[in-house]
């Protein structure tokens, strides 16, 4: 692969660190600034809105810059976010810092992920794509616990300070590694639009949010399952999510690797993975060894849908590959907020905790019947000779 990727997957990893550090020191959080933990958690929630709004709003508006640019030019944004977190005086401050770093997010993988496909082969494009986003699973691997531990121990702006020095890593990174390449075409919003009103980029987008609302239905509360359902104590619930999150690595890999090969067989594989996984671990999560073989198996399913479901709505979507690869990622966001929505609703006002797993595993099940509706469309309308099928 291109050393090009590589900064790619340095600035995946800043992302990723600063978008779920905040879940494990949002105690620390409260008790400094003086808020509620409910108030300390809409410091996530906010980021998901701005990565949400963002993410469209940033691709569509400099369309005419050269992608490098671009790139360099998010990390700034990102960088700026972060140094305003790390010594923001009050709460409001953090929330606008926070929402600043998040414009940076969708419009980075969305932009990122044309980058990386133009710098490989087109049988190599889904593995590009999957180690971009390698380095938001090793985010979760690796930063996020490290995050934690000096956030803990040196205080939450630490945390924020380390990322910030990531970040001028990465833009340095990418200044240096990242080949030059030209502006795109003046904006078009009206046109672009109109490519993201196609019946299959619709489709693809809608599979993003089935796919990735079932993983985070369930995984937002993967902490009270594990304790009070499987019986860990609560100390035991950080090192099972180490796990997790090397499952999101080897899933991540694994499905660019066959989504080079057969995207779409690829893409259906996995949401029918991820579907199964979450009725097992439903049927299992009272075992202690099951539950810790689950949560890996979890984290394999979830990301190995990424790579797929990216390439599906890039591949649709010529004409705008920036913006639908943007809203895509805005797609993956809006799962992760409605499926924590969902499992709440199953607790709060549903059959309760134990039935979470089942509940996200209709998410996926209904990402399935999107997926073979868009698959037959394909087989309906063949492409020309000179083009690839799209359902490979």
């Amino acid at each position: 692969m291109p050393i090009a990727l590589w900064a790619l997957t340095i600035s995946a990893f800043a992302i990723g660190t600063t978008e779920f550090v905040i879940m494990g020191l949002l105690p620390e959080v409260a008790t400094s600034l003086g808020v509620t933990l409910s108030a300390a958690g809409m410091l996530v929630t906010g980021y998901a809105l701005g990565v949400f709004v963002g993410a469209p709003l940033v691709t569509a508006t400099t369309g005419r810059l050269p992608r490098k640019t671009l790139l360099m030019a998010l990390m700034v944004v990102f960088v700026i976010g972060n140094l305003a977190c790390a010594m923001a005086p009050d709460y409001s401050t953090l929330m606008i810092g926070r929402i600043i770093a998040s414009f940076a997010h969708g419009a980075f993988f969305g932009v990122g992920s044309v980058v990386a496909t133009g710098l490989v082969p087109k049988e190599k494009q889904a593995s590009a794509i999957a180690l971009m986003f390698t380095g938001l699973t090793v985010a979760n691997v690796l930063g996020v616990p490290f995050g934690t531990w000096l956030g803990q121990i040196y205080g939450w702006r630490a945390t924020f300070w380390a990322v910030t020095a990531i970040g001028v890593l990465a833009l340095a990174a990418t200044g240096w590694l990242v080949p030059r390449s030209q502006g795109g075409e003046a904006a078009d919003f009206g046109r672009e639009l109109r490519v993201l009103g196609r019946p299959q980029v619709l489709l693809g987008l809608a599979m993003t949010v089935l796919g990735f609302g079932g993983v985070f239905a369930a995984f937002t509360y993967i902490a009270p399952i594990l304790t009070d359902i499987s019986g860990f104590a609560p100390a035991a619930v950080s090192p099972i999510l180490l796990l997790f999150g090397v499952g999101l690595v080897i899933g991540n890999l694994a499905g660019g690797k066959l989504s080079d090969r057969r995207l779409m067989p690829t893409l259906v594989g996995s949401l029918v993975a991820l579907a199964v996984v979450l009725v097992l671990f439903g049927l299992t999560n009272e075992n202690k060894i099951a539950s810790i073989v689950g949560v890996g198996l979890l984290g394999m399913a979830a990301f190995a849908t990424v790579p797929p479901l990216q390439m599906r709505v890039l591949e649709k979507a010529t004409g705008a590959p920036n913006l639908a690869s943007s809203v895509n990622i805005a797609a993956f966001n809006l799962g992760n907020a409605a499926g924590a929505w969902l499992g709440g609703l199953t607790i709060d006002h549903g059959p309760g905790l134990h039935a979470v797993p089942y509940v996200a595993a209709i998410l996926p099940l209904a990402g399935i019947a999107v997926a073979l509706v868009s698959w037959r469309m394909d087989r309906a309308a063949p492409l020309p000779a000179t083009h690839q099928p799209q359902a490979r």
